[in-house]
Order: C-alpha cells, then structure tokens, then sequence
C-alpha cells in the first residue's frame, strides 16, 4: 500500500490529491516503484488526474498537484504527456543522435514530464476548457519554451533533460530545487540513463565552465552528470586535461601579468584572499572560494555593518516583536549547544518548549544566517556528509567590545559584511571575463596561451550523462532475473547494434515457449519496428519448448533471441533514431554528427563542421562547398580546352 498524503481541497479543479514537493518520486510516494520504467510510470499516471480537454493534441495528459509550502500556501502543476509514435511530429530524436544513442530503436511511446514557468502557464490560457473555449488557439504544452522544467524518457528507459529553468526565467524555484526534484523522479521511475544538453548561463557566465574551473565538473555534476561526448572531437581526456590545466594556473603569475593593465583586478584578488581562512595559489581555488562564498552570504541586497535582527517584510504574518523572540529563543538554544554545530531539527526541537507556533519557527530558522543577534553571530551550513542544515553561534563580544558603537576591529569579518552578493557576481564576471574568456595578448602567451585552448574545449563538452539504473534496472530480491535482447533474421552486416538488455522476472518456474512469449510481449511493448516480432530461437541457449527455464539457466544470465521482426516495406533507417547515413570526416577530427553546424563537400559528400571549415556561423552556408582534399585533387587535374 503506497503511502499516499493527500490533502482534502474540494475546491480545487485538478482532483483531490495534493503531493508534497519535496518527497515526490520518492520509493512508495505516491506509487511503489518496484517494476521497469515503463511499469513504474503506468503505476505513477494511476495517481494523476487524467485533462481529458487535452486528447486534441493526440496525447493523453495526467496533472498532479505538488505542494511547495503551506505557509503561506504554494503549489506548482506537473504535466505527464504519453507521446505515442503515432502522435508524434518528430518520429527521428535528434536528442539520441546527438548524445550517441542513434543506434537505439524508435520507442513505441515517449514521456514529457513538464512543470510549467509563469509565462509558459500563461501562454496557453489556465489549461482548462477545451479548444473552442474561447481562450485563444490551443497548443500543447510540449512544444513551448521556457519551462521550468522539461525532460522526456523513451519506453525503454532512455531520456533527456531539456530544459532547467530557476527564478530569471519566472518560475517559482530554484534551480538546485528542480533539479532535486528531477533526479528524485528518473531514481523512483528507474530510468535508465538520462542525457543533458548543457548550455546553462546565469549573469552572462557559462556554468559548465564556471563550475568546471571551480569544482572540476560542471554545474549538474553536484547531481551526477558527467562527460558524455563533446563537440568538435573533444574526448574525455582532452576535457580533464583542459580543466586540471585552467584549475591548476598560479594566481601570482596571473597577479603580476594581470595587475600591471588592470589595477582592479589586483584589488578583487586581495579582497577574497583577505577573506579566505586558507591561501588562494590557484584560479581553481579563487573561483572555488566565491562560489561557496556566494552560497553563504544573505540574499539582502546589501549591508555596510551588521544586521541587528531580522527583516521583517510588511507582508509577513508575524509581528516585528514576535520575530525577535522567537530569534533569540533560537539564540538561547545554540548557546547551550556550547558553540558545537547543531542540525535545524535540534535546534526547532529545543526551542519549540517556548514557541508553539511552529510557523514562526520555521520562518526564523530559515531567516537566519550570518546574523547577529545581540552579542552572537549566528552561522548557518549545510553539512558536506550528512546534506543536513546545521547552526552554530560565533561569540563576537571580544570583536564588538562596545555594542553600541560596534567598532568592527577584525578585518575579515568586517570585509565580510561589505561583501554583498551583487558585489561579488560583478567580481566574478570580471575574473571569468578577463582570465577565462577575453584574455589579454600579455596573458594569452608563454605559460597562459593554455587558457584560451582549455576554456574552448570546456564550453566544446556539452553533452552530459548519468546512469541511473543501465542495463540491469531491477532490484527484485524474489524470482528468476534474465537479461534478454532481441535480433532479426533479416540484419546483414550492416545491421544496427543489438537493443538494450531487457530484465524479465518469472515468479515461477516457466517453460521456454512461455519465456519466449514473454520477450515477444516485452520487445512489442517497447519498440515501435518490433511490433510484430515473433522469437524463433535463442541464439545462445539449446532447448526445447516444454523445457523448464529453471535448472538450464542461472539466475541473471543473458540471452540473445532471433526471430522475424515481419517488417515489410520499411527500412532499417526507418527504425532507428539515427535516420541519416552521414558520413562525418571532419579535421576537428569528429566522425559522427555532434549537433553542430555541418556542411558537406558537393564532390566526396562527406561532411565536416562549419567552423572547421573557416566558415563563421554568422554567415550562411554556401551553396557549392568542396573541402580541401576534393579541392586540390581538382587543382592537380590536367587543364582541358
């Protein structure tokens, strides 16, 4: 029995069921997750509430309603649509081409998990009434941009996550937010691998090199997304090269080349070397130290001293007195705690003796963070190993000996609190800008000429993958495991690689003809070219049909079946998600099609990328092309009259 909180709200026009944000996707809420992708999703839409209104679109949409808070009361919708290869405008992804999976075949069925943005809600009227409602023309929500969040998984388990949208785009989350939210649901769905598309910005900074220079992965690797192919020939090697070299640059070197043309660059390295505990030696470290810099200070916008309390918005339900009380009732209980760091439940636990209202509570805790609250300066981290927020108190009455005056007599902590947020994301544009992006000629040669060529083949890594469950995606303690996939009598040597292993669990013990109709019905399920497959034999295993599987086969073997996939007429273009038979040579050194801007020779047809061939992307492709060796093999011909 799954355990299912739902909140009675009659009023609502999405059904009854409410879901909490933050627990969404997890094992058992709102469904058990116990079975393959494909199983586990139909056991997820049984919870949704079916928008009959969309079927216009050709596909079937559930909604569920996810709670973000109750104080005050938030909520934002997710949309489930199930894409039936019928329905879809796009049978070919590009999305699989691109990341290396275009060898894959085309799914039977694909799903669009969605949260709408503000905007994006808005663009297409409530979601309610159908068509001719008079709310302007209808669109599916599929096809819009700027969602807060977008991602597709195939029937066989293999998605893609195209779009993250935080607050700058309108949505009502954070970035680091949805994300969680996003990997909690491929974790609970038991999605296979998931790609990503990386070209993620925040203030004009690339973050896959931002965070690439800072913590050695790019920004979604904090969730597990790694190297998956890179653009323009770059290999995993050349990717962990170019960023150890950008990491390890030394700082003095930088000062003295950088300094002498730009004097404010100087100061900004002063400035957080004087901040930092620990000696900053390299670029990997300065931008490693702002980040998590950035992290801790307050969201106000600013402050040249201290902060003697909490800010109180006119909105805020709480009176300014009350606030206060329940801050130092907080305070009292971390100076009991003799300075040590104490979780936020420990912290909520103690004071909630004094304070009933666990709503105020709950709106201080979160308030609180680098503020002072009478002689103390309160701390506020999150726990590197146990994820969980902690508090501390700093004593400060030896800094500030008089507290009316609050002469500040320690360097850091004053610099602290004249660094504001807005203050150090100008600074860090300006580092990123001058060393990683526009370097000058002093500094783009002899030891630094390395920055240029790294920081290209950084921003070159944009496809990013994590495996989630592979090829073995079950994790059932009870009855026999096989690993199946599938071949047509049909291939020839040209044939497409085998499609991922299937996990089929028999609770019994059956025979072979009915593990052979179990593969048919699985494989059928799945794939669009093998609709009509009927296995004939197991390559790899001698048996007949009334033959007992258990006892011929051990628990987790693999198997490969043959049979006639009855394909009459269709390609085997056709099938697959890769439809081009390009053949890329390109002297970047790329031989596949990566999704950039290609061009093929009139001549040799083989194709290679724009830019390789001197060709600028803001100019349009010619409409004769020869590449360099059909070029000069035409030179050497003998001139003809």
């Amino acid at each position: 029995m799954s355990q299912l909180d739902e909140i009675s709200c009659k009023k609502r026009k999405r059904g009854e069921r409410v879901f909490r944000f933050k627990t969404f996707g997890e094992q058992g809420y709102p469904a058990e997750f116990n079975g393959s992708f494909r199983e586990n999703v139909v056991a997820l839409l049984e919870f949704g509430h079916l928008e009959r209104n969309m079927k216009c679109t050709g596909m079937l949409c559930w909604s569920f309603q996810l709670e973000l808070h109750r104080h005050p009361p938030a909520h934002v919708l997710l949309f489930v649509f199930e894409e039936p290869f019928e329905a879809s405008t796009h049978r070919h992804c590009n999305h699989c081409k691109y990341v290396g999976w275009g060898h894959h075949m085309i799914c039977n069925k694909k799903y669009h998990f969605v949260v709408p943005s503000k905007e994006t809600g808005a663009s297409f009227g409530n979601y309610e009434g159908p068509p001719d409602s008079g709310k302007g023309e209808w669109r599916s929500i599929v096809g819009v941009e700027g969602h807060a969040l977008h991602g597709v998984i195939h029937s066989n388990g293999f998605g893609h996550l195209l779009c993250v949208n935080g607050p700058e785009m309108g949505s009502d989350l954070a970035g680091r937010h949805i994300m969680d939210f996003w990997d909690r649901l491929c974790t609970g769905l038991r999605a296979r691998k998931v790609s990503i598309y990386d070209i993620s910005q925040k203030r004009g900074m690339d973050l896959r090199l931002l965070h690439g220079v800072a913590y050695g992965k790019p920004w979604f690797g904090r969730w597990g997304y790694g190297f998956a192919r890179g653009s323009f020939g770059v290999t995993q090697p050349m990717y962990q090269k170019a960023i150890d070299a950008i990491q390890g640059m030394p700082l003095c070197l930088l000062i003295h080349h950088l300094g002498s043309s730009n004097h404010e660059i100087s100061l900004i390295f002063s400035r957080y070397q004087t901040l930092s505990d620990h000696s900053l030696e390299t670029v990997g470290n300065l931008f490693h130290f702002m980040l998590e810099l950035k992290s801790r200070l307050p969201m106000e916008t600013g402050h040249d001293s201290y902060i003697p309390g909490i800010s109180v918005e006119t909105t805020c339900r709480w009176s300014p007195k009350r606030v206060e009380m329940a801050a130092r009732v907080i305070v009292e209980a971390l100076r009991k705690a003799e300075f040590r760091w104490v979780s936020r439940q420990e912290v909520r636990d103690a004071a909630r003796v004094y304070i009933g209202d666990t709503g105020l509570l709950d709106f201080v805790l979160k308030s609180l963070g680098n503020h002072i609250i009478g002689n103390y300066l309160v701390r506020r981290s999150l726990n590197p190993v146990t994820k969980v927020l902690e508090y501390c108190l700093q004593d400060i009455s030896t800094v500030f000996p008089n507290h009316e005056g609050l002469a500040v007599n320690d360097s850091k902590l004053k610099a602290l609190y004249k660094i504001t947020r807005i203050q150090l994301m100008k600074d860090m544009f300006l580092l990123y800008y001058n060393i990683l992006i526009e370097q000058k000629q002093t500094v783009a040669a002899g030891t630094f000429s390395a920055i240029p060529v790294a920081a290209r083949v950084i921003l070159d890594t944009k496809y990013l993958i994590k495996e989630y469950c592979g090829e073995q995606p079950l994790d059932i303690k009870e009855g026999l495991k096989l690993y199946c996939t599938v071949v047509s009598r049909k291939n020839d040597a040209k044939e497409k690689v085998l499609p991922p292993f299937e996990c089929i669990v028999f609770k019994d013990n059956p025979t072979i003809r009915e593990l052979k109709l179990e593969v048919e019905r699985n494989f059928r399920e799945i794939y669009w070219g093998l609709r009509s497959f009927c296995v004939e034999s197991i390559v790899n295993l001698n048996a007949t049909g009334s033959d007992l599987v258990l006892g011929l086969v051990e628990d987790g073997s693999k198997f490969l079946f043959e049979g006639n996939d009855g394909r009459i007429g269709i390609n085997n273009e056709e099938i697959y998600e890769s439809n081009e038979n390009r053949f890329v040579n390109c002297p970047c050194g790329a031989k596949d099609d990566d999704g950039e801007r290609m061009i093929s020779c009139d001549i040799c047809e083989v194709w290679q990328h724009t830019w390789c061939a001197q060709i600028p992307n803001s100019e349009e492709i010619p409409n004769i092309f020869l590449c360099n060796q059909c070029d000069q093999e035409i030179a050497l011909f003998p001139f003809i009259p």
